[in-house]
């Protein structure tokens, strides 16, 4: 049965965005607990080179799947846009071109990343024994990129449809098959890092099949692809998806800075570093999901014209993320003692996990502002100003601040020094976010995508 209703132009904006984003929590859970076992898993293999790989490992992954995050950002606002302004063809035509036009730049972004694996695990502090290991534990998962995609920018699509239960099925349904494979693979055929990776191949698999299947069951998303579509499409897909790409690598080459300044502090902070980095998302899933959550709600508001409840949206989230955050550092803290000694970490990778599960946990409210104000800017037309607030924040806000922190606080100073600058662009970015609603409450102010809106109707109306 289809369903193509834009379903956040009416009702409580603060349960839209709470209904959403603990639905996709769900899914983005399944995931970020499968990568947090495989974590524990390695660590009980008591091999320090294996943990340390893994933490190398997941600076270039984060790079690769940034390319899927900014092609489903694309997908996810088109499509929202396109729903709010009561254009289901459109929608329909920019959901399919924007998948399609996605999988064809992942499979050459692919190649690209798999050939230089060794020269990027080099590039941020692996060497020897360590380095091999991750360069061969990427070569079997980078390939995989294209279904990554499908899966993320599937479930992109079907949370502007409204539907963020299927959406979180698609990644339980991944996490489900990365769980079972997982101890069968590392423990029962002892294939340590490889398993793991095998393993993630699959999920990727399943997580791609799950997020089609709704789409083109359910909703009807998806059209067939043909040349003057595409071509029409072509615009207004890569106008939001370059600059939204370009966004979500600034996060990665951030953290390759970051990790590679850890690095100088020994396998043992890396490792450390590493093990934070698998918490985060598992204890801030929901803020992650929330960046996902938010874009669907602002772009049906604001393709419909009804800037005062995209205002209130952007308060709304503010307010929930606030809320998020403050439950998740006190869970943290009180279990920072049994947390550390999951992952039998001793000596500065303890130092790091109680930093983590306590000050650096309560500032990452600010990196919930800058996720809440990127959804804002992409699916109000302003795409580039979260390209421009990310890179901001992952050079001058990263760089100087690392440098200062490591300076006077060794390895923990990595970290603060990483969180302390996202704190200045976490307001300009709200000075931003005021800055484009007011733009789109001008009744002068063309709409985004608007000129491309009318050929799409053109072409439809010749067919």
């Amino acid at each position: 049965m289809t369903d193509t209703r834009a379903t956040f132009l009416t009702g409580n904006l603060f349960r839209h965005i709470a209904v959403m984003s603990l639905t996709s929590t769900v899914g983005l859970m399944a995931i970020f607990l499968v990568d947090l076992v495989d974590m524990v898993f390695i660590s009980m293999l008591g091999r320090d080179e294996l943990a340390a790989a893994v933490g190398y490992a997941g600076a270039i992954l984060f790079f690769t799947s940034s390319f899927g995050i900014g092609m489903a950002i694309a997908a996810g606002a088109l499509t929202a846009r396109a729903l709010g302004s009561g254009d289901m063809a459109l929608a329909r035509q920019r959901a399919t071109n924007t998948l399609a036009l996605g999988v064809l730049l992942s499979m050459v972004f692919a190649a690209a990343i798999w050939w230089q694996v060794p020269r990027l695990t080099a590039l941020v502090g692996a060497s020897g024994v360590t380095q091999e290991l991750a360069t061969g534990y990427l070569r079997i998962i980078v390939p995989s990129l294209p279904l990554l995609l499908v899966g993320m920018a599937g479930g992109a699509v079907l949370r502007a449809h409204g539907n963020a239960r299927a959406a979180m099925m698609a990644t339980v349904w991944g996490g489900a098959v990365n769980a079972v494979l997982d101890p069968v693979l590392i423990f029962g055929l002892g294939l340590d890092l490889t398993g793991a990776a095998i393993a993630s191949v699959a999920a990727r698999v399943a997580m791609a099949a799950a997020a089609l299947w709704p789409l083109l069951r359910r909703h009807d998303a998806l059209s067939g692809i043909d040349g003057p579509s595409l071509a029409a499409d072509l615009s207004p897909v890569l106008r939001l998806a370059i600059p939204a790409v370009l966004t979500q690598f600034a996060t990665p080459v951030g953290q390759a800075y970051v990790t590679r300044s850890m690095a100088q502090f020994g396998e043992d902070a890396v490792a450390g570093m590493a093990i934070a980095a698998r918490l985060t998302p598992v204890a801030f899933a929901v803020i992650f999901a929330l960046s996902g959550a938010v874009g669907p709600i602002i772009g049906q508001n604001a393709g419909a014209g009804e800037t005062a409840r995209v205002r209130r949206t952007y308060r709304e989230a503010l307010w929930f993320t606030a809320l998020v955050v403050a439950v998740a550092t006190a869970v943290l803290f009180g279990l920072r003692g049994p947390i550390a000694d999951l992952f039998g970490a001793t000596g500065t990778a303890r130092d790091i996990v109680f930093l983590f599960c306590g000050p650096l946990a309560l500032m990452f409210f600010f990196n919930g502002m800058i996720f809440v104000g990127n959804a804002a800017f992409n699916n109000l037309g302003h795409p580039f100003w979260s390209t421009w607030v990310n890179w901001g924040r992952h050079t001058l806000g990263t760089v100087p601040f690392v440098i200062l922190g490591a300076a006077i606080w060794g390895a923990e100073g990595v970290l603060l020094g990483q969180a302390a600058g996202g704190v200045v662009f976490a307001v300009l970015s709200a000075v931003l976010v005021a800055r484009a609603i007011a733009r789109a409450d001008r009744p002068s102010q063309p709409r985004p995508f608007q000129r491309e809106a009318r050929l799409m109707q053109i072409l439809h109306l010749r067919r």
